[in-house]
């Protein structure tokens, strides 16, 4: 259920993405050599896989983490899954375009970016597959409030392996949305932006979120 809420999370999200990253995934695709459209599907997959290794990367870090901080620092898990809980509601809010509190976490990353940009600009132009796939790494570094707030899962995952795999599922749910970008990209995020569709993604997070809210103070409390 976690592993499908984190797809649902990453897809509800994918109208986020197609502002933040959309505009990123397009003028990449222009500046791909000449080559078939298959060639292409490959290089922009490859994008997306080195993107979503680095959501799993910091995913398992982030678990390894917050397993460390139940253990020797002697955090109860419930606590965190209440911060996790906390979180999904705000990005519900967020999705609904009713607060925007999460635009606030992009700028904790904006230091980690400024380094990891550079190595980017030199992997340019994107000839080759690995350098593609590399690129896509760097990428998935891009200060981003929904990737930070997907991350307080992985801190309560209670394991590393487990903050690796919410991730990876999220960087799955974001990528229909990516692999689109460019011609279709405008007809998605009309789609996404349409209220019916919003808020009802909004809900069923904001359904979880609470869900979850509820179980951490049950286990806290009783």
């Amino acid at each position: 259920m976690e592993i499908l809420a984190a797809v649902l999370i990453g897809l509800s999200g994918s109208g986020h993405c197609l502002v933040m990253c959309g505009g990123i995934a397009s003028a990449l695709q222009m500046m791909l050599p000449e080559q078939s459209r298959w060639q292409r599907l490959q290089f922009q997959l490859a994008l997306s896989a080195g993107r979503i290794c680095s959501y799993a990367l910091l995913g398992g870090l982030v678990g390894w983490l917050g397993y460390q901080a139940m253990g020797a620092g002697g955090i109860a898990r419930q606590l965190l899954q209440l911060l996790a809980g906390v979180m999904l509601v705000l990005m519900a809010l967020y999705i609904a375009k009713i607060s925007s509190v999460l635009t606030g976490l992009e700028q904790l990353g904006s230091r980690l970016w400024r380094h990891i940009q550079p190595f980017t600009k030199r992997l340019l132009p994107l000839d080759t597959l690995p350098k593609a796939f590399a690129y896509g790494w760097g990428w998935g570094y891009l200060p981003c409030g929904l990737v930070y707030s997907s991350l307080s899962w992985s801190l309560a995952s209670g394991s590393a392996l487990d903050g690796a795999l919410w991730m990876l599922a999220f960087g799955v749910g974001t990528l229909p949305a990516l692999l689109v970008a460019g011609q279709a990209a405008s007809t998605l995020t009309r789609w996404k932006n349409l209220p019916w569709v919003r808020y009802s993604a909004a809900l069923l997070l904001l359904a979880y979120g609470c869900h979850t809210i509820s179980l951490a103070l049950l286990r806290l409390f009783f």
